[in-house]
């Protein structure tokens, strides 16, 4: 298959998020989400129905996106708020790659819950530890995904490239989840909550296990990316999974451009705090989240809005 340029694919994306948002009067929020048939898309609908309900005169649009190309759209003012990783953003605050250059208009308004990278193999694929990966075939997210550049920082942990790789497709979850249920990838990863319902899917059809990734493995990761912190996905999170595995964990946070008023990124947070309930029915980790929880500090410059919010409830 014809591999395109990191550029080539993520200026690709933020063409589509233009094409499709069109020129939105001043009263339309474009949201940024992540693919569809992960936990941000369905998200992100919620978050429409809760603002366009909290908030008078604002209509929200909803976009599919990821992780690093959603910077991005925030960074260019092809959106206004969405969904991203803590690691992504703080590579874009620092100008580090994939970024090549320093973000100043995206700025920190919640974290709501952890992330767990997953790298699911078929059992019968016979990879039981990272460098079993080479010569395999891999299913991953389109660039501009957090998922799929995790996904390159292992395979350079382990002195890897995709050039090692039996074949690369990259395309939404439903997609690799197919590939694998028809045997026609060998693993799938992906960045999202747990359990992710793309895994449990491929799990209801073939006998799935997790690549746990080791000490060693950990930190040399970290010495890719130091916002990567170990984490652990418990025993029982999917079926037949009767070990916890060790991989590696970040934070979905939102963000919002610098320069939205401090009125209106107030009332989004507010409204948002005020109908967590109905997030965490799509992703249960937020049923966890507190505001003392969405206001730490992740290494992105807080939004002026969202100061004034926590300061108002003591929480900084």
């Amino acid at each position: 298959m014809q591999r395109r340029t990191p550029a080539m694919i993520v200026s690709a994306l933020l063409t589509a998020i233009v094409l499709a948002a069109c020129t939105p009067p001043a009263d339309r929020l474009r949201f940024v989400t992540g693919p569809q048939g992960g936990t941000w898309y369905p998200l992100g609908g919620a978050m429409k129905s809760i603002l366009e309900g909290s908030l008078e005169g604002i209509s929200v649009q909803v976009l599919p996106g990821g992780g690093i190309a959603n910077v991005l759209a925030v960074e260019k003012g092809q959106a206004q708020i969405g969904f991203a990783n803590s690691v992504s953003t703080v590579d874009a605050i620092n100008g580090e790659p994939p970024f090549d250059f320093k973000a100043t208009q995206v700025c920190n308004v919640a974290t709501l819950y952890p992330q767990y990278f997953q790298a699911v193999t078929l059992a019968d694929a016979g990879i039981r530890n990272p460098d079993d990966l080479r010569g395999k075939v891999l299913s991953t997210q389109v660039r501009g995904n957090t998922g799929e550049a995790i996904t390159v920082h292992l395979l350079r942990a382990y002195g890897m490239s995709y050039d090692d790789l039996a074949r690369v497709n990259y395309g939404s979850y439903t997609d690799s989840v197919t590939l694998m249920k028809d045997g026609n990838a060998d693993v799938f990863t992906l960045g999202t909550s747990i359990p992710a319902g793309a895994v449990m899917d491929l799990a209801s059809a073939r006998t799935i296990s997790l690549l746990h990734i080791p000490d060693d493995g950990i930190a040399r990761m970290r010495g890719i990316n130091a916002g990567y912190a170990p984490t652990v996905i418990p025993a029982g999170t999917y079926p037949e999974q009767e070990q916890d595995v060790q991989t590696i964990g970040y934070a979905t946070h939102v963000i919002a451009r610098c320069d939205l008023s401090d009125e209106l990124v107030y009332g989004i947070l507010d409204s948002m705090y005020n109908r967590l309930d109905d997030l965490a029915s799509i992703a249960r980790a937020v049923k966890h989240t507190t505001a003392q929880s969405m206001s730490i500090d992740i290494g992105v410059p807080m939004h002026g809005g969202a100061l004034n919010w926590y300061r108002e409830r003591g929480v900084l």
